[in-house]
């Protein structure tokens, strides 16, 4: 009796281990399901803040999904250029990347307002108007039916006029100067309507163009001047502050609408994170690029007569706030900017 006992007991204790060995197996194997791995290439050297604030954003993003989620980041264009990227995004042959705001107004007219001159009036009103949600879901869910949405941004610093020799006032100094543009229709019009020669170029091409005397001027913020070397060859650095165009980091829509409602959060709340950290990592770029291009490269910044170039650009500012492709968004970011100044007054 004592023996048939000892066989049932053993029995059952080797079933459970058996049941429990079973359970481990099978959640292991849901936990390998579930995990998923999400490409994010972009184009900026693994130094520049853009990367590192990439990085923060995967760090976080694993840790909160305790490896659900997983990022794999390919900088330096290492998987193309920003149309490549946005097109491999778009058919989920990487599921996500950062690209210029610029880069989207051809797949959405949305963006295109980030090309209306003193959109905003300063760039602290900029980053608070871009975290209001009503603002992102304007813009980031406009390129749903293109097969990506944006999910946040990030500075990319405030656009100013650089020159190769000539010294900038006001805008009737700009009259004639063949200045570089970034390819796109509104790019060409913003500097067009600020007094100059708008000339369509790659940003690779600029500092060759500058030094041949293609070009006399550009248009871009500090950095440039140092991680390009445009200081190199142009002197004079111009606060004209005439456009804030923001970086975006778009995904694959398919993709995003597989994940549950608690990874969607997980995602969203870690871009969120790498946003707020970016602004410090940029606002630390800028002054270190100043710095260096005027002490080590001879760089002299100017101030200029701003109101002579919002003059110039009223006709082109009125044409995207009467757009219907562009007035409701133009609308929001007016009315989201006008209750900041308030909130600012009333403290």
């Amino acid at each position: 009796m004592k023996k048939i006992l000892f066989k049932v007991v053993s029995a059952f204790i080797l079933l459970a281990l058996l049941v429990s060995m079973s359970s481990v197996q099978a959640s292991d194997k849901d936990e390998k399901q579930q995990s998923k791995t999400i490409v994010l290439a972009h184009n900026q050297p693994t130094e520049h803040p853009v990367h590192k604030s990439l990085t923060i954003f995967k760090k976080k993003l694993e840790k909160e999904s305790k490896g659900q989620l997983k990022v794999k980041i390919y900088p330096n264009g290492q998987l193309g250029s920003e149309r490549e990227a946005i097109e491999m995004t778009q058919t989920n042959a990487i599921q996500m990347t950062k690209v210029s705001a610029g880069a989207l107004e051809s797949f959405s007219p949305s963006y295109s307002l980030f090309n209306m001159p003193y959109l905003f009036e300063s760039q602290e009103n900029y980053r608070h108007v871009m975290r209001e949600p009503k603002v992102q879901d304007a813009f980031f869910n406009s390129t749903k039916d293109n097969g990506f949405l944006g999910v946040t941004f990030y500075d990319a610093g405030v656009r100013n006029i650089y020159t190769k020799d000539k010294e900038i006032k006001n805008s009737d100094d700009l009259d004639g100067l063949k200045t570089r543009v970034q390819p796109g229709k509104t790019s060409v019009a913003l500097i067009k309507s600020l007094g100059g020669t708008p000339t369509p170029m790659d940003y690779g091409e600029v500092y060759t163009a500058l030094q041949s005397g293609v070009i006399d001027a550009a248009e871009n913020n500090e950095t440039s001047l140092t991680t390009n070397n445009h200081g190199e060859v142009a002197k004079n650095y111009h606060y004209t502050e005439h456009a804030i165009v923001p970086d975006i980091l778009i995904m694959n829509k398919e993709t995003y609408d597989e994940l549950s409602t608690q990874q969607q959060k997980w995602l969203k709340d870690a871009a969120a994170y790498s946003t707020e950290k970016h602004e410090k990592l940029w606002d630390e770029e800028v002054k270190q690029a100043k710095k260096k291009a005027k002490n080590e490269m001879g760089v002299k910044f100017h101030q200029v007569d701003k109101s002579s170039f919002k003059d110039a650009s009223k006709d082109l500012r009125q044409s995207f706030a009467e757009d219907p492709k562009t007035k409701s968004d133009y609308e929001l970011i007016e009315k989201e900017e006008k209750k900041y100044e308030q909130s600012k007054a009333d403290h």
